[in-house]
């Protein structure tokens, strides 16, 4: 499934498909459509296509990163009799254009171009408009940038296989033959919560009500927590683990995580800040020699 991001441009959502970190990310023109016409995006992205510095705007973008461009259809279509009206699907098809795709689906379709091509289009549409489009994006830009580097793919993960660890625990030691399937369904999603609402403040529910969008996206809490969070996360689940095999309620669980969570962010963030002083240019830290 291909990963899915949210630009917000001035209250205005628009779904963004890929890597925003590599250049390889497709913007929705349709979501940016909508802030012309709500009703017809399909029609206003077939208007702007279908001007003559459109069509010659996007051959160019072609040619200089497509090898397959089809050069003599895009010729074809530009010198037709009459009127130009083109649509992206007809752009696709004639000339096996790469900067421009479309998506069948209630949540996440519509037509979606190479971020040099969005922009070009958020211009046409609204030079101001345009300019909160590439503000947002550059913030994905660089939490991306930020998450690869610092490994919050592989956090995740880890997080990911120790909660199996966790899960192992409250089979062995909170569930029993008496329960329905329903309570020990009630179960598991009890000791989740009772992390999450340790470490974010929250339930899982209460997470799902404020993030509509990224529910719909099949996210959870736990895919917007941070490198610290997850680091934290990991520990808990396997501290919890032990807690339960000690015998220990979960109140009294609770507050030993809570505890626990508190200190460890403390000195993880107090590192980071450490990291992020050594990594800065010596000469940003000393006042001005003039």
């Amino acid at each position: 499934m291909a990963q899915i991001s949210t630009i917000n441009a001035n209250g205005v959502e628009i779904s963004v498909l890929g890597n925003i970190a590599d250049e390889s990310a497709f913007i929705s023109l349709t979501d940016i459509a909508k802030y012309k016409n709500a009703e017809e995006p399909r029609l206003v992205i077939t208007n702007w296509m279908s001007t003559y510095s459109t069509i010659d705007f996007l051959a160019v973008w072609e040619e200089i990163h497509n090898p397959g461009f089809n050069r003599m259809e895009f010729q074809s279509v530009r010198n037709e009799r009459g009127r130009l009206i083109i649509t992206p699907k007809q752009w696709i098809e004639k000339t096996n254009a790469i900067g421009m795709t479309s998506k069948a689906g209630r949540y996440g379709g519509g037509t979606y171009a190479h971020s040099d091509i969005a922009f070009e289009f958020a211009s046409w549409i609204s030079p101001e408009f345009k300019l909160y489009i590439i503000k947002d994006y550059q913030r994905l830009k660089k939490d991306e940038s930020e998450r690869k580097a610092i490994g919050w793919d592989e956090k995740r993960a880890l997080s990911k296989i120790n909660y199996h660890i966790h899960t192992d625990a409250v089979q062995k030691y909170l569930i029993t033959d008496e329960l329905t399937a329903t309570e020990k369904g009630y179960t598991f999603a009890d000791e989740a919560d009772m992390l999450n609402v340790a470490l974010f403040g929250k339930k899982a529910w209460e997470w799902r009500n404020e993030h509509p969008v990224e529910v719909r996206k099949g996210e959870n809490i736990r895919d917007y927590a941070s490198a610290e969070e997850l680091i934290i996360l990991v520990n808990m689940e396997s501290q919890n683990a032990e807690l339960i095999k000690a015998g220990l309620t979960q109140n009294e669980r609770f507050e030993k995580l809570r505890e626990m969570a508190r200190t460890q962010m403390q000195v993880l963030l107090k590192n980071r800040a450490k990291e992020t002083l050594k990594n800065t240019n010596p000469n940003l830290l000393k006042g001005s020699t003039d």
